[in-house]
């Protein structure tokens, strides 16, 4: 299971990194979206992210369940690129959803994930650098999703950190030339 890591603050361009590296790739990619489009302002995300994509890329949106819906998909052939995109999001789901969900998910997408037998990208937010919070469900937030990146990383071929649209391979093989 090739897994890497792209890590970036908030319009980073690790997205894009994500998206163009999946892309580059070959074969099938299925975006895997963890969004839930609540308000005006996220459904505007989410239109601009389904625009930039390339038509053909499937789509799976799935705010809670990550491992279930990595099983299914490692029971197609050929299995596709996974991009999933994001992890931030997945966590602050996982938290309103309730302390149940939570310690049912988070689990089930790490039992899941090494199984998979295709190339995932997980695209997250790097939140080590910022204030800590000042309500109990901001600083949870923060600690868990800081415990995911460093799974993650821990299990990562390639850990790449993006900062103001530059990539910086933190860990693995250097990034592929960019193709235009």
């Amino acid at each position: 299971m090739p897994l890497e890591l792209i890590l970036g603050g908030v319009r980073s361009g690790k997205s894009g990194l994500a998206e163009r590296l999946a892309a580059d790739g070959g074969g099938p990619v299925l975006y895997l979206a963890t969004a839930r489009p609540g308000d005006g302002e996220m459904r505007e995300r989410i239109r601009r992210h389904r625009q930039r994509r390339p038509a053909h890329w499937s789509l799976l949106e799935e705010p809670l369940a990550l491992g279930a819906a990595l099983r299914d998909l490692g029971r197609r052939a050929p299995a596709p690129t996974v991009l999933i995109d994001c992890m931030s999001l997945w966590v602050s789901n996982l938290l309103l959803a309730g302390e149940a969900v939570f310690e049912r998910e988070r689990p089930a997408f790490a039992d899941a994930l090494p199984a998979y037998p295709g190339r995932v990208i997980v695209v997250s937010n790097e939140v080590g650098l910022g204030l800590i919070g000042m309500d109990p469900l901001t600083r949870r937030f923060a600690d868990e999703l800081g415990w995911l990146n460093q799974d993650l990383a821990a299990r990562a071929e390639r850990v790449v950190l993006t900062v103001a649209g530059l990539p910086q391979v933190l860990k693995g093989p250097p990034l592929p030339p960019h193709r235009d």
